[in-house]
């Protein structure tokens, strides 16, 4: 109740401060402080990302620490770490805003921030980067990630009944460039680029990475997917979700898959490669079997029509008459298909584009393509299919996340295993958030309100997350046995990160 009332007038506060009158004299810049000193506090320590002790306090309460030590074994003897100490210090790097591992130098000198999870120490870069070494093979990756998945089921047990509906599970992969050259298990890809090329399974529901698996960079994106989704979909029945719902696009159609997948209940919306025999059916389907393609426009203004800017871009494009693509109608229609590899049809639903190309003033000539989506999904309408595959793609919102937020895409160590653990290891980060907003209650009058503030949370960019939530300035201390972070400034977000912390201590 105190810390509630605290909070409310220091909101107050600043509102007076930034909504109240402005002093009349303009003589002045408003950034006028001058004769600024420095000086060393002999007794007050201080943090700048008190969130991480929230963040701690959840690992504790879902059990990750203990399933990591119970699945991983990788060292020998523990002089002193545990190997989940050596994971929790990666993932918190990232937390804290490391860019690599030399980061993990600043929290480790950092006596304060050491005094805040309660550690003598932490591993240095250098036993960091050892550590990763220390995965040899893919069963001991295998045994990390079923660790976390022991904490997420957890987790998602906590969840109201209308989270298990349905688990959507998106497939993809992404290329990790390297500028080494002694990197074991790289390899040039198909454009070019020399590295890795991991595939990334993840719950569309939450975000939540449930399999990474590092490859080389020249193998296809489809390889060991099927495998991973077999994983996946075990981990989403266990968990209680009724449905389940697989998506990638035409390199993951994996028609030897489909009978499998549909016999044992499983839905699925491939792409699917536009074949010389596809488009010909396509052709020939009549007229009556077309239906316009009608889009939800992609936001709701929420203010008044506003005079749109001028498209300079289109008008540089113009002036220097560059070939012009322009998308003037989309019409979707359906047929029944069997695969080569398939025993049975599925519907295979298919859009049609009228495309127009342009060059400066001129049209010239009008092209057509196709679009093609494979499903056993039999309750959905076609459009409905062709959201659904569309919406896959913000899989790719998550990727670049992965590669600048948490920077998880990177390839630091020296070979495919030991490059593998550290993605494994620092994209944890990304899931611990996505754990945090899912561990808010949604209870109590305000459930509403805060269902949402749940999605926001869930929804945001990682640097935002550390932004609002985990870069809160904490001074810490000890008192009747208590490790207390003493909150030392207000935030919008102060509320919502209240909300959890009384959530953990109950």
């Amino acid at each position: 109740m105190i810390m509630r009332k605290s909070i409310e007038e220091r909101k107050r506060s600043i509102e007076r401060r930034l909504n109240g009158p402005i002093a009349q004299d303009f003589s002045q810049p408003m950034l006028a402080a001058r004769n600024i000193d420095y000086e060393l506090a002999e007794r007050t320590r201080a943090i700048s990302h008190g969130g991480i002790g929230l963040v701690h306090r959840l690992v504790a309460e879902i059990g990750l620490a203990e399933a990591i030590d119970r699945r991983v074994h990788v060292l020998k003897i523990h002089l002193p770490y545990h190997e989940s100490d050596h994971v929790l210090n990666l993932a918190y790097n990232a937390i804290c805003e490391g860019r690599c591992l030399e980061d993990i130098e600043l929290r480790r000198n950092d006596e304060v921030f050491l005094d805040a999870l309660g550690a003598q120490r932490i591993p240095d870069p250098t036993t960091a980067g050892d550590f990763c070494r220390r995965f040899r093979c893919a069963g001991q990756i295998d045994q990390l990630q079923d660790a976390f998945d022991d904490a997420r089921l957890r987790v998602w047990a906590k969840q109201p009944e209308a989270f298990f509906s349905q688990a959507t599970i998106d497939m993809d992969g992404h290329l990790v460039a390297t500028t080494g050259e002694c990197k074991q298990g790289m390899d040039i890809a198909y454009d070019g680029t020399w590295g890795y090329h991991p595939l990334l399974v993840s719950l569309a529901n939450t975000g939540e990475v449930l399999r990474l698996v590092n490859r080389s960079g020249n193998r296809p994106s489809h390889e060991g997917a099927a495998a991973e989704c077999d994983r996946a979909i075990a981990l989403c029945r266990q968990a209680g979700f009724r449905k389940i719902l697989l998506r990638g696009d035409t390199d993951f159609s994996q028609s030897e898959h489909l009978d499998r997948w549909d016999a044992d209940g499983v839905k699925f919306h491939f792409g699917y490669d536009a074949t010389a025999n596809l488009k010909e059916i396509a052709d020939n389907l009549p007229k009556t079997a077309w239906k316009k393609l009608l889009r939800p426009p992609r936001w709701q203004a929420r203010t008044g029509a506003r005079r749109r800017p001028d498209k300079i871009k289109r008008e540089i494009v113009r002036k220097r008459e560059f070939d012009v693509l322009k998308l003037k109608s989309e019409e979707v229609a359906e047929f029944a298909y069997q695969p080569t590899k398939c025993k049975k049809a599925y519907r295979m639903t298919v859009i049609r584009k009228n495309i127009s190309v342009e060059k400066g003033e001129k049209r010239l000539f009008d092209e057509i393509r196709y679009f093609f989506y494979i499903t056993n999904d039999h309750q959905s309408t076609p459009a409905e299919v062709v959201f659904s595959a569309n919406d896959r793609c913000n899989q790719e919102n998550l990727i670049e996340q992965l590669s600048n937020g948490v920077r998880a895409f990177r390839a630091p160590v020296d070979n495919l295993f030991s490059n593998w653990a550290y993605m494994v290891m620092t994209a944890l980060a990304w899931n611990l958030k996505a754990w945090w907003a899912l561990w808010l209650p949604e209870d109590g009058r305000w459930t509403e309100k805060h269902r949402k503030e749940k999605q926001t949370v869930l929804k945001m960019e990682f640097r935002t997350f550390v932004n609002y939530l985990v870069r809160i300035p904490c001074q810490i201390l000890r008192s009747g046995g208590r490790l207390i972070y003493r909150l030392l400034n207000w935030t919008p977000w102060l509320g919502t990160f209240r909300r959890l912390a009384n959530q953990l201590q109950c």
